[in-house]
């Protein structure tokens, strides 16, 4: 059968219909407050509210998952605060918002100055990288939650965003034959690293050195790319249908946007962290359920918009490929094989 994220226990499917629950309960709340008004709620990458004098604030949270774990055991966190902040700014500028302030916080079950400066100057770069000040946070010291003999840590964060009713992009105007840019990923990002660090580990210490990939250690840590810069330049100068940042749930995410086919069939090359993976015991099909094989962010545009947007990519110093098409046969599909 070959080994799953359900395997690892993280069953998708079932954190599916807990979200739909969560959603009708916090759907409840949407109309509570009279200054403002839900314009979009659960569901997309971001929530959006209309404030006093007609524009739109953007808000959405994430962490890094158990990518801490392997910051832990590299003895390393000076990039896990740059995971932190892409997550976050690769999501909200999936409705088409800019990021105007970040808040974060940290949880460990000690005091640790010299790791939680570590930590920040990771969260500081990745603020730089996206614009965007970093306001406030949090940091809780809680050992009777956080277990472990040594330094036990959740890094999470919340982003801000600001746009106009006409800069929303919320994936309504996909079309049939769009094209699928994606950009290229700078490694695993922040997701599915309990299926990853249950296959590699099994077989792997962090301090192997595998040819093609490195030190292991440091590949996995590897920090999730930052997307923000060319995509709002690609707003602004191109028409753009649909924006996706490839997470959790990895290209099964599309159909977050318009329920419509989605056909990848052509795709860079897996690069060979991932390939790894795949080798060592993950079928195709749950690899791109899983993973970003590569494509960290997908921009979905008429065919006529394809080379501007693939020049403003290129100048922002990131690699771009047309992976695909969008099509009346509802799914997403690989190369005919359909993963959801």
């Amino acid at each position: 059968m070959g080994i799953t994220y359900k395997k690892a226990g993280v069953d998708i499917s079932e954190i599916k219909k807990s979200q739909n629950v969560i959603g009708r309960l916090i759907a409840s709340t949407h109309n509570l407050q009279k200054k403002t008004k839900t314009t979009h709620g659960f569901g997309h990458y971001a929530g959006i509210v209309e404030i006093p004098g007609g524009k739109l604030l953007a808000t959405h949270t994430d962490g890094v998952g158990t990518k801490v774990i392997i910051a832990n055991m590299m003895k390393k966190y000076d990039t896990i605060g740059i995971d932190c902040v892409a997550m976050n700014v690769n999501d909200v500028i999936c409705i088409g918002a800019t990021p105007i302030s970040f808040v974060d916080y940290i949880a460990a079950n000690k005091n640790n100055q010299k790791i939680f400066k570590q930590i920040v100057s990771g969260l500081v770069k990745g603020a730089k990288k996206s614009a965007m000040p970093i306001v406030g946070g949090e940091t809780a010291i809680m050992p009777d939650l956080i277990s472990g003999k040594g330094f036990g840590f959740d890094l999470a964060g919340m982003v801000v965003g600001i746009l106009s009713k006409k800069e929303m992009v919320l994936g309504n105007k996909i079309k049939p034959n769009d094209v699928i840019i994606g950009i290229k990923s700078s490694g695993l990002h922040s997701n599915g690293y309990s299926l990853a660090r249950k296959v590699l580990l099994s077989k792997y210490s962090v301090k192997d050195n595998i040819k093609g990939i490195g030190n292991l250690g440091s590949a996995l840590l590897h920090p999730t790319e930052i997307y923000v810069k060319p995509v709002l330049e690609a707003l602004k100068k191109c028409k753009i249908n649909g924006l996706a940042h490839i997470t959790g749930g990895s290209f099964t995410k599309l159909l977050r946007l318009k329920n419509i086919g989605y056909h990848l069939d052509s795709m860079p090359k897996t690069p060979p962290l991932i390939q790894l993976i795949e080798d060592t015991g993950v079928k195709s099909e749950e690899m791109y359920k899983t993973f970003n094989m590569g494509v960290g962010f997908c921009i979905i545009s008429p065919e006529n918009q394809v080379r501007g947007i693939q020049k403003i990519i290129t100048k922002h110093k990131m690699k771009s490929y047309e992976i695909g098409r969008t099509s009346k046969k509802k799914g997403v599909f690989i190369n005919k094989l359909k993963i959801a």
